[in-house]
């Protein structure tokens, strides 16, 4: 009885997750078609086009999708953690679907990484701020590296800011992604991986995650 009153919750915090990034989708698309793009993103669009690369028909232009990137990656929270974090990937396959399915899995895989990173360095801060010892840190730390493919799992929805492809001299399809991922939902999605982890040791510094990611 009560997993069946759990889920209609569960349907509701979703269903609001996906509200609020089709808002951000939305505000982003808005100011991109009448923004104009800076000379250094403009520069690397260029460059990118002389290497081959092109977007698909009624997508954003290039230039556009890096400028949403570029402005994404530099917003941070009041505590200076990213609001987005951001990974890019490559891959080739004989068709595009192929290609990008492969590429989008490679970046999910490369944003768990740089969720590594940034969890990490919160938990230094917590040293710090004296919230943490240095041993505990230590140890959290140890299990936040360890804990890759288990964050890899845990994320949730991504949002697709750059993607464009080439077509190669065999013939195959080499398709680029970039990724942006939440910044909260990151910091959910490594607790919960960690979290597990050291539940198995037997370690209660799971009661100390909260402090370290500030949640």
């Amino acid at each position: 009885m009560a997993m069946l009153m759990a889920c209609p919750a569960s349907f509701a915090q979703d269903a609001k997750e996906i509200r609020k990034e089709r808002q951000t989708i939305s505000r982003l698309a808005k100011s991109e078609l009448t923004s104009k793009v800076d000379k250094t993103t403009q520069k690397e669009a260029k460059r990118l086009k002389k290497e081959g690369w092109v977007v698909t028909p009624g997508a954003l232009p290039l230039e556009k999708q890096l400028e949403r990137s570029f402005r994404m990656e530099y917003e941070y929270d009041a505590n200076l953690f990213p609001k987005y974090i951001m990974a890019n990937a490559q891959s080739i396959a004989e068709n595009y679907d192929a290609a990008k399915t492969a590429a989008t899995s490679l970046a999910i895989t490369n944003l768990a990484g740089q969720i590594q990173t940034e969890v990490t360095a919160l938990v230094e801060n917590t040293v710090a701020n004296k919230q943490l010892s240095a041993e505990e840190a230590a140890s959290i730390t140890e299990t936040v590296m360890a804990s890759k493919n288990l964050i890899s799992q845990s994320i949730g929805r991504t949002l697709v800011v750059v993607e464009c492809y080439r077509i190669l001299n065999n013939k195959n399809k080499e398709v680029m992604v970039r990724l942006a991922y939440n910044g909260e939902m990151a910091k959910q999605s490594a607790k919960k991986a960690v979290r597990e982890e050291l539940e198995k040791k037997g370690n209660r510094l799971h009661e100390q995650l909260d402090k370290a990611l500030g949640l």
